[in-house]
């Protein structure tokens, strides 16, 4: 079975500017991993630039990049979200918020002046990101009893899971993080065990 074990973001906010016709389109991207950060991020940038004309902007979020959206902000429909978001698709980005602040020079650019301002504004923004791979981890609890410590130790270590919480009381319980690819393996080991429980939690 094939997994897609693995999702390419930004490791931190990064900033280029692009100048046509005395206009400023200033890029940033920032990364996220949900709306209430974007919804935050938009509302400061729009607090430190109150004399930009428009905020238009792009995001991909989710390891699966279905949930995305491209905003122009009242610049003409498709000439500014749309080509913001095309350079997160063409460098298979996701869990990134691309802005494009919009400073207004005077001199009409047109829709094609406008599509080429807010591409290369993207591109030089992400062109000094630094692009990090992430893997997809799997988040689950494990219920035993102390009997099966070194079993259930052991096996977590040797698929190479990653321990985030423990407690050990009458019922142990510990919660760890694996790779996707090496879930479906380390669910099938443990069920060889009624007295093991493993409950999936989340994916990330």
């Amino acid at each position: 079975m094939l997994f897609n074990d693995s999702y390419f973001t930004i490791e931190k906010k990064s900033e280029g500017v692009f100048r046509d016709r005395g206009s400023k389109f200033i890029g940033l991207a920032f990364p996220v991993t949900n709306e209430n950060e974007i919804k935050d991020i938009l509302s400061q940038l729009k607090k430190e630039h109150p004399s930009a004309n428009h905020f238009c902007y792009a995001y991909r979020l989710g390891s699966d990049k279905l949930n995305f959206r491209a905003n122009d902000d009242g610049e003409p429909s498709g000439s500014a979200g749309k080509p913001i978001l095309g350079q997160l698709q063409s460098k298979d980005l996701t869990n990134v918020l691309l802005v494009v602040v919009r400073y207004f020079g005077g001199t009409l650019l047109g829709v094609p002046g406008l599509i080429n301002a807010y591409k290369q504004a993207a591109i030089e923004a992400l062109q000094v990101s630094a692009i990090i791979e992430k893997h997809i981890q799997c988040v689950y609890h494990a219920f035993f009893s102390f009997e099966r410590m070194n079993y259930v130790m052991r096996l977590l270590k040797e698929n190479e899971a990653k321990i985030t919480n423990q407690e050990f009381t009458e019922i142990c319980k510990i919660e760890f993080q694996i790779k996707k690819k090496d879930s479906e393996r380390l669910e099938k080991q443990f069920s060889n065990f009624f007295d093991v429980k493993l409950k999936s939690i989340q994916t990330n």
